[in-house]
């Protein structure tokens, strides 16, 4: 299991608009450069398994120890970006490349927080990585006729518990 590195457990997609309003004063007017970027991106979300301990004892307790889910990633699908999805505001001032990549990196930027802040969807996706490793325990209690019981340990990224629960792990028979 600790071969894999990263879990990614959840992939999610947004649908989002990026905007960039960029105010210039030059003598007493402004030069406003202000636009909207429609676009799509996805943040992978998963668990590190470099950081999950298995500790297996004589009485088939199975001690699994599991760091929080995070994001892996993010990006802006570069494919869902054509001329429609830019929208220029009539009183705006010639846009540019450099504007332009500023709101992208804004545009990740606000996704990859918005990820890191639902804590729904990281929790989600840890439970997914413990279903995804108690099945694996399960599998190998059939094959060697036995039935574990899972303990999980929840641990913040930096090794802290966080809580402790038990599950029985049936074998089939």
């Amino acid at each position: 299991m600790k071969a894999i590195c990263e879990l990614a457990t959840l992939e999610c997609y947004y649908h989002n608009v990026a905007k960039f309003k960029e105010t210039e004063k030059t003598l007493w007017w402004e030069d406003i450069k202000h636009f909207w970027v429609e676009y799509e991106g996805s943040v992978k979300i998963g668990v590190d398994t470099s950081l999950i301990t298995i500790d297996i004892s004589e009485d088939d307790i199975v001690r699994i120890t599991i760091p929080p889910a995070e994001v892996f990633g993010c990006y802006v699908e570069s494919k869902t970006l054509n001329e429609d999805s830019f929208i220029i505001d009539s009183d705006s001032k010639k846009i540019t490349a450099d504007d332009q990549t500023k709101a992208f990196e804004e545009a990740e930027e606000n996704m990859l927080k918005a990820a890191r802040s639902d804590k729904t969807l990281l929790l989600n996706a840890q439970q997914r990585a413990k279903d995804l490793l108690e099945n694996y325990v399960t599998n190998i209690g059939n094959c060697v006729g036995k039935k574990y019981t899972v303990v999980w340990i929840d641990v913040d990224l930096n090794g802290n518990l966080v809580n402790e629960t038990t599950d029985q792990v049936p074998t089939t028979e």
